[in-house]
């Protein structure tokens, strides 16, 4: 039979504590070097922002030895309205729950059947003086649609 003597270490034990000796010696090595591009890459983006604050000012001298007013910043190609959203998806849905055409949807926003079905495709952003009329049309329902449109449509 065979004797267990107690002083002998256990394998399983002693695998385990060099497995994650090694897998922390690693990580150290993975650690410092993540380390070093992180401080490279700060020390970029501080150059990138001093040279940018250098040329803001150079150019605000600039505009005011030439006397013109520094361009209004941009938000894209035409601000939005007064936070109204647009969502051609929704215009396109909310105007077939109505029940209403392309060309009744252009009478009661204001625009050309053309511009709406250009909205609904997505490949057109209505103006902002739309925007309005458009958010007033997800409030209606089938008979107000219907209301509104026979106004208009007798006067036309």
């Amino acid at each position: 039979m065979l004797k267990h003597t107690m002083g002998m270490p256990n394998i399983a034990s002693v695998l385990k504590e060099e497995i994650t000796r090694l897998a922390r010696k690693e990580i150290r090595g993975d650690i410092a070097d993540l380390r070093k591009a992180l401080a490279t890459q700060r020390a970029d983006i501080a150059e990138l922002k001093r040279k940018n604050r250098e040329l803001e000012q150079a150019v605000r001298r600039l505009q005011k030895a030439s006397g013109t007013a520094p361009p209004a910043p941009s938000a894209g190609p035409e601000p939005e309205a007064s936070g109204l959203r647009f969502s051609a998806k929704g215009l396109a849905t909310h105007r077939k729950r109505l029940g209403l055409s392309v060309a009744d949807v252009g009478l009661l926003v204001g625009a050309s059947d053309q511009s709406v079905y250009l909205w609904e495709a997505g490949t057109v952003r209505p103006r902002a003086k739309h925007l309005p009329a458009i958010a007033a049309l997800r409030t209606l329902g089938k008979r107000e649609a219907a209301a509104k449109l026979a106004a208009i449509k007798p006067a036309r």
